[in-house]
């Protein structure tokens, strides 16, 4: 696996920020050499990423996503520019629409024309991380005389999260490629398809529960499922990739109010696709099965388990998920990190 692109989604769950310094300075000994951050209910995508450019200087760094709505256009061109400048041709725009619930219900702010918002925003960050000047109505704002004061010296790459043809299409055609998200391995061609672009950048972000105990995962992965993959834009992501018929039963309960019930009518080979279990050596293989399929860059999300119950634990499983455990016959130990170590950082249970 040299020269393989492995990525990690940050901040890990139920660790401070301050905690992942040691982590991150260690993860390219262990073979990753990307980290990405989401937005939903805990951090910013930009802020650990900010810190991560300031602790460790050979990792690329992704957002995934920000979102096209709860910003300014503007302001995510500022925000994108400081980190660009913070690291140097290191650093990847993923922009997306995000979901009703983060937009409209959290926000506040109106949650209309998702698609052509997301191709306003790709247009107008484009033209302003790029130096221009950008006066333009848009179909979803206008702007007037915006420029950047100091436009990045390098070109950033902006990818778009993309679940359907349309967005996909966009992706392949506008911008530098898509992120992906919730999809079996097998799912990738039919995406990759509908991107059109074999020079795109593909980035995937593979949710990796990293225990050899099935039903804990399962349990965890039903329950995931139940609360994604009933918003609609995922639901019909599903339908379109063909797994409407084993989904069909959890999204009627879920409509009736049974969340119990459609938590329990996740199907286990439906979990089994989407939610990487084992142990941390044959998740890695499964991840590389992304790989095979046309993804560039898988993003691991780490799960929680029984497993990890400390710093160490939480060490060794990110060692040997990574691509330089593949290059000895056994598994290593987990290369300690270059100062004082995570485990006194870390409270005793963090996952």
């Amino acid at each position: 696996m040299s020269g393989q692109s492995w990525g990690l989604t940050v901040p890990l769950t139920g660790v401070p920020l301050p905690a992942h310094a040691e982590l991150l300075r260690a993860l390219p000994g262990w073979g990753y050499t990307d980290v990405w951050s989401s937005e939903v209910a805990g951090t910013d995508a930009f802020t650990p990423l900010a810190l991560a450019a300031a602790w460790e200087p050979r990792l690329r760094l992704g957002t995934a996503i920000v979102p096209v709505f709860t910003r300014g256009p503007a302001l995510i061109a500022q925000s994108a520019a400081a980190l660009a400048a913070a690291a140097p041709g290191r650093f990847t725009l993923g922009l997306g629409a995000s979901s009703p619930a983060v937009v409209e219900q959290w926000n506040g702010i109106g949650f209309e024309q998702p698609f052509r918002r997301t191709r306003d925003v790709l247009r107008f960050t484009r033209a302003a991380l790029d130096g221009e000047k950008v006066t333009a109505d848009f179909d979803t704002f206008s702007t007037s005389g915006f420029r950047l004061e100091q436009p990045p010296d390098e070109r950033v790459p902006i990818l778009l999260a993309a679940l359907r043809p349309q967005l996909l299409a966009l992706a392949g055609r506008e911008a530098d490629g898509a992120i992906l998200n919730w999809l079996a391995a097998g799912d990738v061609p039919t995406c990759l398809e509908a991107v059109g672009n074999p020079a795109a950048d593909i980035v995937a972000r593979i949710f990796v529960c990293p225990t050899e105990d099935a039903g804990y995962a399962r349990a965890l992965g039903r329950r995931m499922i139940s609360s994604y993959l009933t918003v609609q834009a995922y639901a019909r992501f599903h339908r379109w990739l063909g797994r409407g018929p084993a989904l069909e039963r959890m999204w009627e309960l879920w409509r009736e109010g049974d969340r119990k019930g459609a938590t329990q009518a996740v199907p286990d080979e439906v979990v089994d696709e989407l939610v990487l279990h084992g142990s941390p050596m044959s998740c890695r293989e499964q991840v590389l099965d992304y790989v095979r399929a046309g993804v560039r860059t898988p993003v691991l999300a780490l799960l929680p388990t029984p497993e990890l119950t400390d710093a160490a634990s939480l060490a060794g499983v990110l060692a040997a998920l990574g691509p330089a455990a593949a290059a000895v016959m056994k598994p290593a130990e987990p290369t300690p990190p270059r100062t004082t170590p995570v485990a006194q950082t870390l409270p005793a249970g963090t996952a």
